[in-house]
C-alpha cells in the first residue's frame, strides 16, 4: 500500500510504523469530512448561541470559570499556542515527529474534536510535504494532554516556531512556505483540539514497541546461540513442561527455543549420560521461557493498549452533535499508555539483563570449562571479550535506574487543576532508552555467542543458530587479536534493527513466535 488512509478508527499500528519510518503517504477517508463538518458546526452554533463551554468561550485550565469575549476567541486559541511553547531539551527525531503528526490527524479525523476540515487537511498536507516540525523532548507530564509537544507542532501549523524542511531547520512561516502550504488561523476551539491529548507518549511508544518485539525475538536466537556455545542442554525447553504452566509467553518462547535448536549437532554431541552430558544449566540458560516469555506477555498488553489509544479521541472538550452534547472529560489524561511504557521498560531491563548473565557465563572460565577465558586463544597479551560484558554490565545498570515506574508519581499543575498526572510522555521517553540498551545488550551476546561457537570442534549448530550466526559472520570476523569491539557491536545492532538477522532466521526455521505482532 503505498497510500495510508485515514478515518479515525482504522489505524493500525503498523501504519504508523510506515508514516513514520518508510515516508509513506497518508490521505483522508472521504466519509470523514461531513463527520467533521457537523461537529464543527455545533461548535458554531454554540458560539453563535453565547453558551459557556470550556476552551470556546472560556479559558483554560484554572483559568475555566473566566469568559471569553466573542471578539477575543480568535486571539484565545493563538495566545493558548504560544503560551504553551514551553518545551525543553533536544528535539525528537524525524520519526517520532511524524508518528506524533499522524496520531494527531487521526484523533481529528474521528470527527470528535470540533475543528474545521482545513486543519485536518493542512497537517496532512505538513506530513506529506515533509514540513517536520521543531519538537522538543522534555515538557510533558502527560495530563491535559502532551501539551508542550503538541504546541510546539501546532505553532507550526500557525506560522509560528521551527520546522526541518528538506533537511534545513527554519521559522515555522519559512518552511511552510517552501512547502507551499497556506498556515491556518485558528478558530475557536481549535488550538484546544491541536494541543490535547497524547500523541507525543503514543507514537514514541509505538515506534518503541516495533523495536521491543524484535528484540523479543533477538533474544530467544541469542538465547539459543549461547545455549549451543555453552554445550547446554535443551531439556527445559520440552513442550511437557511449559503445557502444565500455559502462561502464553512461555509456550512461545519455549516454541521458539526448540525450532532454533532443531537439528543441532552440538546438542546431541553432548546428549548422552554416558558422554559429555548435563543435567542443568544456570537460570540465565534453563528459565529463558519463563523470563523471555513473561515479556512477550508484557509486549502483547502494550501493543493492545496502544492499538486502542491510536484511534481515540483524547482531547477535551469533546463534541458529540447527535446527542447535543459538548463534554468536558478526562480522556487526554495518559494513565493507560504511562502504566503501558513502564511495563514495556520492565520487560525489557529483565531481556536484557538475562542475557547479560549468559554472557558473563560465557566468558568466566569457572562457568565455560571448554571455552577460553574471555573467547579469546591468546589471553594475556589479548583481552578478547572482556570488556565487551562490562559494556553490557553498564546498560543493564542503567536499565534497572530506567525502569523504575514513572507511572506511579505525580505532581501538580495549573494552580492544583491538573492535580493528579500521568507522566506518560517521561515513561515513554526512558522505555525507548531502554530498548536502545537492551538493543546493544543483545548485540554483545551475539557477538560473544558467535565467538564461542568459533571453538566448537567443527559441529553444526541447530539451524536456527546457524542461520544467526552466518549473518553475525557477514559483517563481522572472528577475533582472532585484540581489535575495536565497538564497530563489531553496531554492526550487529544495525543487522538486528534492520531486520536482517529475524529475517534469516526465520527463513530457515518458520516464523517466530511475538505475542499480540
Amino acid at each position: 500500500m503505498s497510500v495510508i488512509t485515514i478515518d479515525g478508527h482504522t489505524l493500525a499500528l503498523e501504519d504508523v510504523r510506515r508514516v513514520a519510518q518508510e515516508g509513506v503517504a497518508v490521505e483522508v477517508a472521504p466519509a470523514v469530512r461531513p463527520v467533521i463538518q457537523r461537529a464543527r458546526d455545533y461548535v458554531e452554533d454554540i458560539i453563535t448561541t453565547g453558551r459557556v463551554v470550556y476552551g470556546i468561550t472560556t479559558g483554560f485550565g484554572k483559568f475555566s470559570d473566566v469568559t471569553i469575549a466573542g471578539e477575543d476567541v480568535l486571539q484565545l486559541q493563538r495566545n493558548l499556542i504560544l503560551s504553551h511553547c514551553c518545551g525543553v531539551g533536544e528535539p525528537i527525531d524525524q520519526e517520532k515527529t511524524r508518528a506524533l503528526m499522524l496520531l494527531r490527524a487521526n484523533v481529528l479525523a474521528k470527527g470528535h474534536s470540533g475543528a474545521r476540515y482545513v486543519v485536518l487537511e493542512t497537517l496532512v498536507e505538513m506530513l506529506n510535504n515533509g514540513v517536520h516540525p521543531v519538537i522538543p523532548s522534555r515538557g510533558s507530564v502527560g495530563a491535559s494532554g502532551d501539551l508542550a509537544p503538541l504546541a510546539h507542532l501546532t505553532a507550526v501549523m500557525i506560522g509560528e516556531g521551527e520546522a526541518v524542511y528538506q533537511g534545513r531547520r527554519s521559522t515555522g512561516a519559512e518552511a511552510m512556505a517552501a512547502a507551499g502550504i497556506q498556515p491556518i488561523e485558528l478558530q475557536a476551539k481549535e488550538g484546544l483540539a491541536l494541543i490535547n491529548g497524547t500523541q507525543f507518549m503514543t507514537g514514541i511508544g509505538i515506534l518503541t514497541l516495533f523495536k521491543a518485539e524484535t528484540l523479543a525475538k533477538t533474544a530467544d536466537i541469542a538465547g539459543a546461540m549461547t545455549l549451543e556455545a555453552l554445550r547446554g542442554t535443551d531439556a527445559a525447553y520440552l513442550a511437557l513442561t511449559h503445557e502444565v504452566r500455559p502462561h502464553p509467553g512461555q509456550l512461545a518462547t519455549a516454541a521458539n527455543l526448540r525450532r532454533l535448536l532443531a537439528h543441532s549437532e552440538i546438542l546431541a554431541s553432548h546428549a548422552d549420560p554416558a558422554g559429555d552430558h548435563k543435567v542443568q544449566d544456570a537460570y540465565s540458560l534453563r528459565c529463558m521461557p519463563q523470563v523471555h516469555g513473561t515479556a512477550k506477555d508484557a509486549l502483547g498488553y502494550v501493543r493492545r493498549v496502544l492499538e486502542i489509544e491510536a484511534n481515540s479521541a483524547t482531547d477535551n472538550p469533546l463534541v458529540f452533535p447527535d446527542a447535543d452534547l459538548i463534554i468536558s472529560g478526562g480522556n487526554f489524561h495518559g494513565q493507560p499508555v504511562s502504566q503501558a511504557m513502564d511495563f514495556l521498560s520492565i520487560a525489557l531491563t529483565h531481556t536484557a539483563g538475562i542475557s547479560e548473565r549468559r554472557v558473563e557465563y560465557m566468558l568466566d572460565p569457572a562457568t565455560s570449562e571448554h571455552l577460553p577465558a574471555f573467547l579469546t586463544k591468546k589471553g594475556g597479551l589479548n583481552s578478547g571479550l572482556m570488556i565487551a560484558q562490562v559494556t553490557a554490565a553498564a546498560l543493564v545498570s542503567e536499565n534497572k535506574t530506567l525502569a523504575h515506574p514513572a507511572s506511579v508519581d505525580s505532581i501538580p499543575t495549573s494552580a492544583n487543576k491538573e492535580d493528579y498526572v500521568s507522566m506518560g510522555a517521561y515513561a515513554a521517553r526512558k522505555a525507548d532508552d531502554v530498548a536502545q540498551n537492551a538493543l546493544m545488550v543483545l548485540a554483545v551476546e551475539l557477538l560473544c555467542a558467535a565467538q564461542a561457537l568459533e571453538f566448537g570442534q567443527g559441529l553444526r549448530p541447530g539451524r536456527g543458530v546457524e542461520a544467526a550466526y552466518d549473518v553475525v559472520r557477514s559483517k563481522v570476523a572472528p577475533l582472532e587479536e585484540d581489535r575495536m569491539q565497538t564497530p563489531d557491536m553496531e554492526a550487529i545492532a544495525a543487522l538486528i534493527l534492520d531486520g536482517s538477522l529475524v529475517s534469516a532466521v526465520e527463513e530457515a526455521v518458520g516464523g517466530l513466535e511475538v505475542l499480540g505482532s
